[in-house]
C-alpha cells in the first residue's frame, strides 16, 4: 500500500470514483464519505457514494445524504456504477468484510482502491494507496487533514464542515474520549472560523428522535442492565422483542452503550441486541481494558482500544452465557 500522499498530484484528472464505508454508516462513515464527496466534486469528479445497508434517519441532514446508494435496495444500479470507476475509496474500515454484501464485490473490480481508516489491523494488500492511522480520532478528522495536505483547504464549505464536526463530534462522544487531542480542537476552531454552525450540527445529532426511542432508553436502562461490580462491567441485553415493542428503527440505539460508563468504577461496558441475522455486540472501556482484543478474541469483532463491535451468531442466551465466561476470564485486568 504507498503512501496517500502519492494520489494528490493525479487529483487534477477528472475520474469516476466511488466512496464506500462500513454497514450502517454512523456519524464518521458519513460524515466522512459525503465531506470527501463534496471536495471531490469541487475538484470536477463524478463521484457517487454506496452504503452496504440502510442508515439512520438522524444522518439525512448531511448534504448529499439523499443521493447516497443503499447496496441492498439497489444492487444492480450499484454495480454497474462500480464496474465503470477509476477510483474507489474504503472509509471508516479497513477490510472488506465490514461491508458485509458489498464485500465481494468490492473485492472484485479492478479500479484503483484507496484505503482512509482509523482502526487497527488494516488488510493493507487490498489497498493500492492509503492511511490508516489509529491515533486520529475519527475518519472525518483525516478527511480534513487529507483537504488540506492535498492543497483544497479552500473547498472547506460549510457542508464540508458540517459533515466533518459531526464525525468528529460521533466518534470523540462529543470530546470525552482520549482522543480528543489538542489536533482535534484546532480543526473545531478552524471549522469555526470558516463559518460552521456547530449548535445546529448538535441539534441535528442529538435532539432529532422520537418520543418512542426515550421511552426505549429509560426501559432498557430500568430492565435490561446488569451490574458485575466484582468484575467493574456493565451489561446490557436487549431481545428483538423490546426493538417490536418500542418500533426501534436503524440507528435509535446509537450511543446507548455509552450510558452505563456514567457508573463509578466501572472498566467495561458491553451492549449486545438481538438483531434478525446475528447478535451484534459493543463494547466500550476505560482505562488499560482493550476492547480490540476482547472482541476480535470472542466475538469476531474489532476496533479501538478503548471503544470495540463484534457479532455472534449463537442465540441471544447462548452470547451472553459466552460473555459471561469471558468477563470471568478477564478478572484479573477487570479489576
Amino acid at each position: 500500500m504507498e503512501p496517500i500522499q502519492h494520489i494528490f498530484p493525479l487529483l487534477l484528472q477528472p475520474k469516476k470514483i466511488a466512496i464506500t464505508t462500513h454497514m450502517k454508516p454512523d456519524a464518521d462513515a458519513m460524515g466522512s464519505s459525503l465531506a470527501l464527496k463534496n471536495v471531490l466534486e469541487q475538484l470536477g469528479h463524478q463521484v457517487t457514494v454506496i452504503s452496504p445497508t440502510n442508515w439512520a434517519g438522524w444522518v439525512n441532514w448531511m448534504q448529499g445524504a439523499d443521493e447516497v446508494i443503499d447496496y441492498e435496495k439497489d444492487k444492480t444500479i450499484a454495480d454497474q456504477l462500480l464496474d465503470q470507476i477509476d477510483w474507489l475509496f474504503c472509509l471508516d474500515y479497513n477490510h472488506f468484510s465490514r461491508t458485509k454484501s458489498l464485500a465481494e464485490k468490492l473485492k472484485s473490480i479492478s479500479c484503483t482502491k484507496i484505503l482512509i481508516d482509523h482502526h487497527r489491523e488494516p488488510d493493507e494488500t487490498s489497498f493500492q494507496y492509503g492511511w490508516s492511522d489509529t491515533s486520529k480520532s475519527s475518519t472525518c478528522e483525516m478527511i480534513y487533514d487529507f483537504i488540506n495536505a492535498s492543497g483544497n483547504a479552500n473547498k472547506l464549505n460549510e457542508a464540508v464542515c458540517e459533515c466533518i464536526y459531526a464525525g468528529v463530534v460521533g466518534d470523540t462522544g462529543s470530546f470525552r474520549f482520549p482522543a480528543a487531542t489538542s489536533n482535534v480542537h484546532l480543526l473545531v476552531a478552524d471549522l469555526k472560523t470558516r463559518g460552521l454552525n456547530h449548535e445546529k450540527v448538535h441539534d441535528k445529532l442529538f435532539d432529532n428522535f422520537l418520543e418512542n426511542r426515550l421511552r426505549f432508553t429509560g426501559h432498557v436502562l430500568l430492565h435490561r442492565m446488569e451490574v458485575f461490580y466484582e468484575y467493574n462491567t456493565v451489561l446490557i441485553a436487549i431481545p428483538k422483542s423490546d426493538l417490536l415493542k418500542y418500533q426501534i428503527k436503524t440507528g435509535d440505539t446509537e450511543g446507548l452503550v455509552n450510558f452505563p460508563q456514567s457508573i463509578q468504577g466501572m472498566k467495561l461496558v458491553a451492549l449486545v441486541i438481538d438483531r434478525d441475522e446475528e447478535r451484534k455486540w459493543s463494547f466500550r472501556s476505560k482505562g488499560t481494558f482493550d476492547c480490540n482484543s476482547f472482541a476480535r478474541r470472542f466475538f469476531e469483532g474489532g476496533g479501538h482500544y478503548n471503544a470495540a463491535g463484534g457479532r455472534s451468531s449463537e442465540s441471544l442466551e447462548d452470547t451472553i452465557k459466552k460473555f459471561k465466561a469471558a468477563m470471568k476470564e478477564n478478572k484479573s485486568q477487570l479489576q
